[in-house]
C-alpha cells in the first residue's frame, strides 16, 4: 500500500474531529472545559480512573496492598469516562492538570495530597505503606530502572502502535511498521531480562511489575488491540511466563475489574467503594437485580 503524501503547513492548525475514534479526547490546549466537582467517598484514598492499562496499574497496586494487610489502602474508585470528557472537568483538572487518568487524592494527610502520573502514584503508595518496593539500595535501584523504563516505553505501545494499528481512521504502513518494530524490540528487551529473572527487579514482585504488566503482560495475553498474532507474542516465552504468573494473582484479577466499563458484565465493577463490591456490584449482578 502506498501512503498518501502529506506536506505539513508552515503553521499547524487544529481541526477538531480529525483524529479517528478518540479524536474527541485530545486537544492541543490544557485546562478545564466545564465546571464539575469530583465526588469524595469515605476512604482516605480517592481514585478517579478508568480501566485502561494505565488505570489498571493503580487499582492492582491498591488491591495488592490490601491483600498484604494494609488496611489504610482502602479506597474509593470513581469512574472517569474519558469518552464523555470527564477528564476535562474542573475538579479533575485541579488534581491532574494534564487531564489524563488516573489521578488520586490522599485525604489521610493535611492538606490532602494530589498524585498524578502512574509511576508517581505507585511509588507514592509503595513508600507510604513500605511495600512492593525493595529495601536494599541496589534492588531498589533496579526496581526504579524498570518502573521508569515502562513509563517511557509504554507510549510507543499505546499512543504509537495502538493508535495506528487499531484506532486510526485509516491504515498506513509506515507508522504501523515503525511502532511495531519498537514494540517488538521492547518485548525482546523484556524477554531477555526475564530469562534470568523471575520478576523485573529480580526475585521480588514489585511496583515495576505492577506498572508494566497492564501494558506488556496483557499484550502477550491477547487483551490489547487484538494484536497478539500480528506481533507473534508467543515467541516471547519468558514474557508470557511472567505475564501468566502475575495474571493468576487474586489482587490482579480484582484490580483489572475496577472502573471497567467494557468486556463481559461479570468483569465490570464500574465503581469500587468497598471490598464487598466485587461480590455484589459487578455489572452482571446489577443487571440481574
Amino acid at each position: 500500500m502506498t501512503d498518501d503524501t502529506y506536506t505539513p503547513p508552515k503553521v499547524w492548525q487544529w481541526e477538531p474531529g480529525n483524529g479517528g475514534k478518540f479524536a474527541n479526547i485530545n486537544r492541543p490546549i490544557a485546562g478545564a472545559t466545564h465546571d464539575k466537582e469530583l465526588p469524595v467517598g469515605k476512604h482516605p484514598l480517592q481514585l478517579y480512573s478508568l480501566a485502561t492499562p494505565n488505570g489498571v496499574k493503580v487499582t492492582v497496586m491498591l488491591e495488592e496492598l490490601l491483600a498484604l494487610g494494609h488496611t489504610g489502602a482502602e479506597y474509593d474508585a470513581w469512574l472517569i469516562n474519558i469518552g464523555e470528557g470527564d477528564q476535562f472537568g474542573s475538579g479533575f483538572v485541579e488534581i491532574n492538570p494534564n487531564s489524563k487518568i488516573p489521578a488520586m487524592v490522599d485525604h489521610s494527610v493535611d492538606p490532602p495530597q494530589r498524585v498524578f502520573e502512574t509511576a508517581s502514584i505507585v511509588l507514592y503508595l509503595a513508600e507510604k505503606f513500605g511495600a512492593l518496593i525493595p529495601k536494599e539500595h541496589g534492588a531498589r535501584t533496579e526496581c526504579m530502572n524498570w518502573l521508569f523504563w515502562q513509563q517511557g516505553a509504554a507510549p510507543f505501545l499505546g499512543g504509537g502502535f495502538g493508535h495506528f494499528y487499531a484506532y486510526a481512521p485509516e491504515k498506513y504502513r509506515y507508522p504501523i511498521d515503525r511502532y511495531t518494530m519498537e514494540v517488538k524490540r521492547q518485548l525482546d528487551v523484556l524477554d531477555r531480562h526475564l530469562a534470568e529473572n523471575t520478576y523485573l527487579a529480580g526475585d521480588e514482585y514489585s511496583i515495576a511489575d505492577v506498572a508494566t504488566w497492564p501494558w506488556y503482560g496483557q499484550l502477550v495475553l491477547g487483551r490489547l488491540y487484538d494484536a497478539a498474532e500480528f506481533l507473534d507474542v508467543t515467541s516471547y516465552k519468558n514474557v508470557t511466563r511472567w505475564a501468566n504468573e502475575i495474571d493468576a494473582r487474586p489482587a490482579v484479577s480484582r484490580g483489572r475489574m475496577v472502573n471497567r466499563t467494557f468486556g463481559k458484565p461479570e468483569t465490570q465493577l464500574r465503581e469500587r467503594h468497598d471490598a464487598s463490591d466485587f461480590d455484589t456490584r459487578t455489572q452482571d449482578k446489577l443487571e440481574a437485580s
